[in-house]
């Protein structure tokens, strides 16, 4: 109808979908997908033709586990297949939105800006740098959002991941004494924060039509070790600070080399999106309230 427009979503994924479905509209369609080697999307193309966006937020995305297989971890997270289906339609018209990390930084300085220099000291890292190289290569429509800690309220459907927040707060209602590292600082963003700036890049792209070719840090406004993340967590669901010890990364092995700061500079995006995104503190409680709501 003149004036107005369609939106038909889609979903690709490897679970049962309709729990997602449910939650988020009853006609969205999905489609099963295998990313290592493309199958199932030429059934997307039949059923839902050629996409104005996609937001790739498909990845491996446990670091030891990308150690453990760097060959999965880089057909996963290397969107080969994805950017050769939508080349198959013959044109750039579609919005590539792709979830990066931190991790592209080597986490030896504070406050990286997106045009420093990127060195990752592991696989995860390497394989989302490799990603980043491959869209901008061969994809001339794109965002690359590379993402700190995202944490918030359990998801409608429920992820089979531990969520951060609850990671922590599970370590802690336990009464006992729990190290964290007092050297490794991240910028965590809260869920909805992210939603935001997919949504903001969206609507920019369907009312302007200009390509983008976009590289943007998103993470929170706080530069918090993870000690610090858990103090904060503690605070807001009162367990005694004492539960907490300090200790350096040095000490602990995870199977992975982890990065010690890679803390994000996020002026490029407070500028484009004209917003600040929500400090850690407001965050953890809104994730508790949103968990208290939804369960009562």
């Amino acid at each position: 109808m003149s004036g107005k427009r369609v939106l038909i979503i889609g979903g690709t994924g490897n679970l049962p979908p309709e729990p997602l479905i449910k939650a988020i509209h009853s006609h969205c369609l999905s489609f099963p997908v295998d990313l290592r080697n493309g199958d199932g999307f030429d059934a997307i193309s039949v059923s839902f033709g050629q996409p104005d966006v996609v937001v790739n937020l498909a990845a491996l995305s446990v670091p030891r586990a990308c150690e453990m297989d760097p060959v999965t971890a880089m057909c996963v997270n290397v969107p080969s297949a994805l950017v050769e289906w939508l080349l198959s339609f013959g044109d750039n018209s579609t919005l590539l939105i792709h979830l990066s990390t931190d991790h592209v930084y080597e986490g030896v300085k504070s406050f990286y800006k997106e045009e420093d220099e990127t060195s990752p000291v592991n696989v995860y890292g390497r394989s989302k740098l490799e990603s980043e190289h491959f869209i901008s290569a061969n994809w001339a429509n794109f965002a690359i959002l590379r993402s700190s800690i995202i944490y918030g309220p359990q998801t409608a459907a429920p992820v089979r991941k531990s969520l951060p927040v609850q990671w922590l707060d599970s370590l802690l209602a336990k009464g006992r004494e729990v190290e964290f590292c007092r050297d490794e600082f991240r910028c965590p963003i809260f869920i909805k924060d992210v939603v935001t700036i997919i949504k903001t890049l969206t609507s920019r792209w369907v009312s302007e039509r200009n390509n983008m070719q976009l590289v943007m840090n998103v993470g929170g406004p706080d530069r918090l070790s993870r000690l610090q993340m858990a103090e904060t967590v503690a605070t807001v669901r009162g367990y005694k600070s004492s539960l907490l010890k300090p200790t350096s990364a040095s000490l602990i092995n995870r199977g992975v080399k982890s990065p010690a700061d890679i803390s994000m500079d996020i002026s490029k995006l407070i500028q484009m999106q004209g917003f600040s995104p929500m400090k850690f503190e407001e965050g953890v409680r809104l994730t508790f309230t949103n968990a208290t709501n939804t369960t009562s």
